[in-house]
């Protein structure tokens, strides 16, 4: 809570809204002077992959603000520049008291916020942290759980029920919060604090895919009121039944507005439990919108506990797999020219538009992984932070560990079909034709196998298989058992990995303790075949029988 007559700066990171923003009321209380910046970071664009189409997302998302902003006799001061060597300047200059910004989790945000309050103190400056990004405090979770990360979404689910429901959101500041606040006038000191374009950052945006998700609060807000008006469609959300290939999307959308923040997570939640509370029968997590934001809560918890979560090495809830290079095969996904039209045209959607479903995203990635190329998921992440607008760095590499199963799903026997999926929800081929008009004028039982379609109907078509468009780079057939087996393999060998480490453990366990009870010939015999029944695929579901097997093959 800020001190009397304070002089705040409210830092936007993610979290680019007004609504349910307790760091931002906090700096309001008892102010005279306000600010409200956003700093451009080049750490970003030097350590990240960012796409043309989210530099837009985010440019548009800081214009809204600054509009909104301005409505209440304030605005955004867009500042260029380190954080470390802005603040002392804006310390100095604005003669601040105050700093509030929103919790962040990830490595780098951590180790600036560390040096930004340390720069704080040695400023006299006071800082207030609240957190309104995810639906809990991760800490909180990991608390309760031990001071571990729960690694299962039914773990998660266990300790939220002892923690009772998310707070509710809190209400925008409206201009009654700004009646005693003069609004500063700034001296022309040569600063340019206005939202740059996209040329200003080096842009070129007619490379710019068409304009389908617009940035910023306004528009979030909009589309979440669109969706919470289809109250039987919420109640019934279930999104393994959605679309990935309609040709309009068979879901919210919302994920890139909750990755910058410009709608809040809590209000997602409580909206949807609105809806919930007049249709008593509903859909549950994790397949529920309700579960969906969970497995966000999910991948946050435990990102913001492990070290090097966003690759392989040295991370601690990743199997360790000897993944290939292939550059031209890497390059030949990233660009749309495997030769399986339901892939490219996913990859194609993705580059322009921005966005896919995430049942097209399991598609491809597992398409790139294990399923067909065999080629690192650390790859694939890199492609995805570049032309995702709702590129974020827990639920990225969460979602490329899971469907690599390289952590959190372990069937790695299930391969997504790049042919069979795509047609049990677009039969006749309209999305590959909307992304791959090359391919328009083939039948739909060719459209997803155009090599297999006899000469005279390719060139009938105008599109020859080989010179204008490719053929399949691999054959999914031959190589999906293949990768099956590496996957055994590396499984087996993680497995005896961790036992030479338990062995070892137990040994210098042994030597300090004088007695200990050893495991029974029959435990032990029992779990030797629930070992050798998992690396041959024989789990409970495939006894029970899984209606996933008409998609994958």
């Amino acid at each position: 809570m800020a001190g009397s007559s304070c002089k705040s700066i409210h830092w936007f990171r993610k979290g680019l809204r007004l609504h349910d923003n307790p760091a931002l009321l906090a700096a309001l209380e008892n102010c005279v002077e306000f600010r409200a910046i956003f700093i451009l970071d080049p750490w970003f664009p030097k350590n990240y992959k960012v796409g043309i189409n989210r530099w837009r997302f985010l440019l548009e998302a800081l214009q809204d603000l600054d509009t909104n902003l301005r409505k209440l006799n304030s605005r955004l001061y867009v500042v260029r520049g380190k954080p470390k060597e802005v603040f002392p300047k804006l310390f100095d200059k604005w003669k601040i008291t105050h700093l509030s910004f929103e919790l962040d989790i990830e490595p780098y945000a951590l180790k600036r916020d560390s040096e930004i309050e340390e720069l704080a103190r040695n400023h006299n400056v006071k800082v207030i942290k609240h957190v309104s990004h995810t639906l809990y405090d991760t800490e909180r979770i990991i608390e309760k759980n031990g001071g571990k990360a729960p690694l299962t979404l039914a773990r998660l689910q266990t300790i939220l029920s002892q923690l009772g429901p998310p707070l509710k959101p809190l209400d925008a500041p409206n201009i009654s919060h700004f009646k005693d606040i003069c609004r500063p006038v700034d001296k022309d000191d040569g600063e340019n604090y206005d939202v740059p374009t996209l040329q200003e950052l080096g842009q070129d945006p007619t490379t710019c895919g068409p304009v389908l998700y617009p940035g910023g609060e306004t528009e979030g807000l909009h589309r979440l009121d669109n969706n919470m008006a289809k109250t039987s469609w919420v109640a019934n959300f279930e999104k393994p039944k959605t679309e990935p290939n309609s040709l309009a999307p068979s879901t919210t959308v919302l994920s890139p507005y909750l990755k910058f923040g410009c709608v809040s997570a809590r209000l997602f939640y409580w909206k949807v439990q609105d809806v919930y509370n007049k249709i008593k029968k509903h859909s549950q997590p994790p397949v529920s919108l309700h579960g969906q934001l969970l497995w966000r809560e999910f991948y946050y918890t435990v990102a913001s506990l492990t070290p090097n979560f966003d690759k392989m090495e040295g991370n601690s809830v990743c199997i360790q797999i000897p993944w290939k290079t292939n550059d031209d095969h890497l390059k030949a996904w990233k660009e749309g020219r495997t030769g399986y039209p339901f892939i490219d045209a996913i990859m194609i959607q993705l580059r322009k538009e921005g966005w896919i479903h995430h049942l097209a995203r399991h598609a491809v990635a597992c398409f790139l992984t294990r399923g067909d190329l065999w080629c690192h998921w650390e790859e694939g992440q890199k492609v995805f932070e570049e032309y995702l607008l709702d590129a974020d760095w827990s639920l990225n590499a969460g979602n490329w560990m899971w469907l690599s199963a390289s952590a959190f799903f372990h069937q790695f026997f299930r391969v997504y079909s790049p042919v069979v999926f795509g047609k049990k929800t677009d039969p006749s081929g309209s999305y590959i034709k909307k992304y791959l008009p090359v391919l328009k004028k083939f039948p739909p039982n060719y459209i997803y196998e155009p090599w297999k379609a006899p000469l005279k109907l390719q060139e009938t078509a105008g599109c020859i298989i080989g010179k204008d468009y490719p053929k399949p780079i691999v054959d999914h057939d031959t190589v999906r058992p293949i990768n099956i087996k590496r996957m055994s393999e590396a499984y087996a060998k993680n497995k005896e990995a961790k036992s030479g480490k338990a062995a070892s453990s137990d040994s210098k366990r042994k030597a300090s303790d004088s007695i200990e009870e050893p495991k029974s010939k029959k435990k032990k015999l029992k779990e030797n075949k629930k070992i050798t029944d998992f690396l041959k695929g024989k789990t409970l579901k495939d006894k029970m029988g899984n209606n996933k097997k008409r998609n994958m093959k």
